[in-house]
C-alpha cells in the first residue's frame, strides 16, 4: 500500500467519524429540544396534562415536577486581578431574577483594585447579600473556592461564577428548576462568548455554539462529565460529599465534575441547562487563545488519566453511553487530532495534482450546513444576532482550521510533558487569566 492510499484511507476515517458525530449531534438535539419543550409545557401550564403525564415520558429523562424548589443559591466567585470585570459582574447577579442568592467573593490576593471595587459594591448596595473574604496569599482558583464554600457557604445549592463572566437575569431561576429532578446533582451552563468584531471573537462564539450544541447530545445521553467553571451549578450536599474541588490539576472545574461522575451517573446525573445562559469574554490574541486551550487540553488530559478507570468499565453504576461511547470517543479525539495534518495534505494534494477539489467541496457544504444549522436552531439568539452571525457562515470552514492549528499545538505541547501528565501534583488550582477588557457588553446598572 503506497502513501497515497494510506492518506486517503486517513482523511477517509476522519471524515467519517465526523459524519457519524454531526448526525448523531443533529438528532440528540433535537430529542433534547422535546425535553426542554416539555418541562417548559409543565412550568407554564401549572397542572400535569395528561398527554405530557410521567408514565408516557421516560423516566430516566423526565422524572420532574416535584415541588418547586426555593432553596438558598451561594454563588461563589473566585476573583484574582479582575478590577475591568467584577463589577459587570455583580450587576448581573443584582438583577437576577431568583432572589433567594448569597453571593461570595473569594479575592485571591488579587494585586489591583478588586476588593476595594467589591467594598464600595456592598456599601451602595447594602440590601444585596454579598460578602467578600480576601485570602491572605494567592492560594489558586480551586483553594480559593474550597476557602469559601468550606467555611461560609450557607447555600443548599452553589453555583461558581467567573468574575469576568455575566449571568442572563432568569439563569439562576432556570439552574434550580433542573434539581427538581432528584437525581440532578449538577447543570452545566450555556457559556457563550460576548460580542468582539473580530475574527479571533467570531470564531470562539461559532466555536462555542457548535460545543454547546453538542452538550445536549451528550446530556441526553445521560454521558456528560465536562461542566466548566462559568455558571456551573451543584447540590451543595453532593459538594461536601466529594470533598469539593481537587486541585491535582490544572482544570479544577472538569476535575470536580468527572470527580462526580466517578461515583456513577446512573442516580446522580449532570445536564446541561440549555437556558442557563452565561456569557464571558473570549481571549483577544492568537498567543493567549494557544495558551489558552493548551491549558484546558493539559488538564482535561490529566482528569481522562486520572480517571481512567471508567473507560470502558461496565459496573452498573455507570451508563453504557458513558463508559463506551463517551469517555472513549474523548480519547479518540486527541488522536484524531495528530492525524488530520495527514487529511489536510491529501485533500491539498487532490487539488492541486488532480485538478479534483471534490473532498474539499464537500468538507466545506457539510461543516458549513452543520453550522448554519446550529446557528439557526439557536434558542438564545434573537433574529438581529443570528443575521448577523449568517454573514460569517460562508467562511466558519476556513476560519475553524485556525482552531484545528490551535488545538494541534495544545495536543504536541502536550505530549512533550507526557511524564508531568501522569505525574500529578498539587497545583492549587492555577490561576492563567488571559487579558481582559471588560467592553464586551456595557455593565447593567
Amino acid at each position: 500500500m503506497d502513501l497515497l492510499n494510506i492518506l486517503f484511507y486517513v482523511f477517509a476515517a476522519i471524515s467519517t467519524i465526523y459524519i457519524v458525530h454531526f448526525g448523531l449531534y443533529l438528532v440528540g438535539a433535537n430529542f433534547y429540544d422535546i425535553w426542554q419543550y416539555k418541562r417548559l409545557m409543565k412550568k407554564f401550564s401549572g397542572k400535569r396534562s395528561p398527554k405530557l403525564s410521567l408514565e408516557a415520558l421516560d423516566s430516566e429523562v423526565l422524572s420532574y415536577y416535584t415541588p418547586e424548589v426555593n432553596g438558598l443559591v451561594t454563588v461563589a466567585i473566585p476573583a484574582h486581578n479582575e478590577e475591568l470585570t467584577i463589577t459587570r459582574c455583580l450587576n448581573s447577579l443584582k438583577k437576577s431574577t431568583y432572589k433567594n442568592i448569597e453571593v461570595l467573593v473569594a479575592d485571591d490576593h488579587s494585586t489591583d483594585k478588586t476588593a476595594e471595587i467589591v467594598e464600595a459594591y456592598i456599601k451602595k448596595h447594602p440590601k444585596m447579600n454579598l460578602q467578600i473574604f480576601t485570602l491572605n496569599r494567592q492560594s489558586g482558583k480551586g483553594e480559593a473556592l474550597n476557602t469559601i464554600l468550606r467555611t461560609h457557604a450557607n447555600g443548599e445549592f452553589v453555583m461558581t461564577l467567573d468574575a469576568d463572566s455575566v449571568l442572563q437575569p432568569d439563569s439562576i431561576e432556570n439552574a434550580v428548576e433542573y434539581f427538581e429532578d432528584p437525581k440532578v446533582v449538577g447543570v452545566a451552563a450555556n457559556v457563550q462568548i460576548l460580542a468582539e468584531p473580530t475574527i479571533l471573537g467570531t470564531l470562539q462564539k461559532f466555536e462555542h455554539m457548535v460545543s454547546y450544541r453538542s452538550k445536549k447530545t451528550h446530556s441526553w445521553l445521560n454521558c456528560e462529565f465536562v461542566i466548566g467553571g462559568v455558571a456551573s451549578t451543584y447540590r451543595m450536599k453532593t459538594l461536601r460529599e466529594v470533598g469539593f474541588y481537587d486541585t491535582d490539576t490544572v482544570t479544577e472545574d472538569i476535575g470536580l465534575s468527572i470527580k462526580i461522575t466517578s461515583r456513577g451517573n446512573r442516580n446522580e446525573r449532570l445536564v446541561y441547562g440549555s437556558n442557563v445562559v452565561a456569557q464571558t469574554e473570549g481571549v483577544m490574541t492568537f498567543k493567549a487563545l494557544v495558551k489558552q486551550r493548551y491549558r484546558w487540553k493539559y488538564g482535561s488530559l490529566q482528569n481522562l488519566i486520572k480517571y481512567r478507570h471508567l473507560i470502558f468499565n461496565y459496573q452498573s453504576l455507570y451508563t453504557i453511553s458513558l463508559t463506551f461511547y463517551r469517555l472513549p470517543v474523548a480519547v479518540l479525539g486527541e488522536f484524531i487530532l495528530l492525524f488530520s495534518p495527514l487529511a489536510w495534505g491529501y485533500a491539498i494534494y487532490m487539488v492541486f495534482t488532480q485538478f479534483n477539489a471534490d473532498l474539499v467541496v464537500g468538507s466545506y457544504l457539510t461543516i458549513t450546513a452543520y453550522i448554519l444549522v446550529v446557528l439557526w436552531f439557536d434558542e438564545n439568539l434573537n433574529l438581529r444576532s443570528r443575521s448577523h452571525l449568517t454573514l460569517y457562515i460562508p467562511i466558519a470552514y476556513f476560519i475553524f482550521y485556525i482552531m484545528d492549528l490551535v488545538q494541534l499545538i495544545a495536543v504536541f505541547r502536550c505530549m512533550l510533558k507526557a511524564p508531568d501528565l501522569i505525574n500529578q501534583k498539587n497545583t492549587g488550582g492555577i490561576w492563567i487569566s488571559p487579558k481582559r477588557t471588560g467592553k464586551g457588553v456595557a455593565a447593567l446598572e
